[in-house]
């Protein structure tokens, strides 16, 4: 604890991207925050930054949706559909855009070996034919118009000026590579479904999104957190969420569960290269963008030495959120309740300086929640409401 502080405490949540298993797990995490912290409504914080799909999460908070009204749309599926708020809008991959692309692509090729064998051009001409006016339909959004009316209804806006507390979404810039802090004095014109989909345009899968004739991308590029646009303004807590983190595959108990879908004697693999190529991949991306939040982290807390940093992210010996795909949305129920199971056992685990930090800020741990057996994601109390047997032995393991 940095300090006692007399005024009503300024809390700030930052959460970074991480895909739909990103948005899963951050929903999970914060339903187990929501309902084992007494003293905080996560609805009605000082200040939420949101990146990729942290994005979308931090924009629904800031209009008041609640972690469990969240975990009711996008886990459960249960609310309306006039009222859904669905981040798996932002998470199918541009399919369309890349056939379009594939289409084109042999005559873009002939045109430039044309210019080229006459001298006219060279092979570069390749990429500048494929930037010609068709790239213009980059920019289109095919959610925008779900997400945006989502927003607008129920009481909610789609203005960051109209908001109660102050949102930040960030995304990049395509041709400055500088991040665009989308709510901000400047930015915060632009529709909040809009920033949501430039800060989840993972080049690569999702095309640029265009916002006054500058092109946008994912804001994970520039830095995995963006917490600083907040502590800048001056909090007392700064709670952070990161979904992705490397796997440490030297622990003994979880290596022989790294290939569940095979059979016990072909399932252990005691090194990450015996994963075959995606598991390299996956290491290797989730490796960097966690270095670079280690270091963030630790610049916040030389920079910001008054304002008490929370960390929160999957255990690296967790074998479950490295084994899915970042782009799965099948298994969201299972993950989602592991998520919220891991967060509650991280809880309990560093509850002693948890309670001193947390102490200052008027916040305190409720242990009889957090101790309690049979709490479950989707219906706490019970461990028999809408829980599958999969899910419910999966929380078992963990409590």
């Amino acid at each position: 604890m940095k300090r006692q502080i007399s005024h009503p405490p300024k809390i700030a949540l930052a959460l970074a991207g991480g895909g739909p298993l990103g948005a899963i797990y951050e929903i999970g995490a914060l339903c187990a925050l929501e309902e084992s912290l007494q003293g905080i409504d996560f609805t009605k914080l000082q200040h939420y930054v949101g990146v990729s799909a942290g994005a979308f999460v931090a924009a629904g908070l800031a209009n008041g949706i609640s972690p469990r009204e969240l975990c009711a749309s996008f886990i459960e599926g249960t609310n309306d559909a006039s009222d859904t708020f669905d981040p798996s809008w932002l998470m199918a991959p541009a399919y369309g855009e890349f056939a379009r692309r594939s289409i084109m692509l042999p005559g873009l090729l002939v045109n430039a070996l044309w210019h080229y064998t006459v001298g006219k051009n060279h092979l570069h001409t390749l990429g500048a034919h494929g930037a010609q006016p068709a790239d213009r339909g980059v920019q289109q959004c095919p959610h925008e118009h779900q997400i945006g009316t989502t927003l607008r209804t129920g009481g909610r806006t789609n203005d960051f000026r109209q908001l109660k507390t102050q949102l930040t979404l960030v995304a990049t810039n395509l041709d400055s590579g500088e991040p665009a802090p989308f709510g901000r004095p400047g930015w915060d014109h632009v529709p909040i479904s809009k920033a949501v989909q430039a800060s989840a345009a993972l080049p690569g899968m999702f095309p640029p999104v265009e916002i006054d004739d500058s092109y946008y991308v994912d804001g994970a590029l520039k830095k995995t957190m963006h917490a600083s646009v907040a502590l800048d303004e001056g909090v007392d807590l700064m709670l952070c969420l990161n979904p992705l983190v490397p796997f440490d595959a030297t622990a003994p108990q979880v290596a022989n569960v790294m290939l569940r879908g095979l059979p016990p004697e072909k399932r252990f693999i005691p090194r990450i290269v015996d994963g075959g190529l995606t598991s390299v991949l996956s290491q290797t991306f989730r490796s960097i963008i966690h270095s670079r939040l280690v270091l963030g982290m630790k610049q916040y807390e030389r920079l910001y030495p008054e304002t008490d940093i929370i960390l929160i992210e999957p255990d690296h010996r967790d074998p479950e959120l490295y084994l899915t795909n970042t782009f799965s949305y099948a298994q969201r129920h299972h993950l989602a309740e592991h998520a919220y199971q891991q967060t509650r056992m991280m809880l309990r685990s560093q509850k002693t300086g948890l309670s001193a930090k947390l102490a200052g800020h008027g916040i305190s741990l409720n242990h009889k929640v957090l101790n309690d057996p049979k709490r479950f994601l989707d219906s706490p109390g019970t461990a028999h409401h809408r829980v599958g047997p999969g899910d419910r032995k999966a929380a078992r393991r963990h409590v």
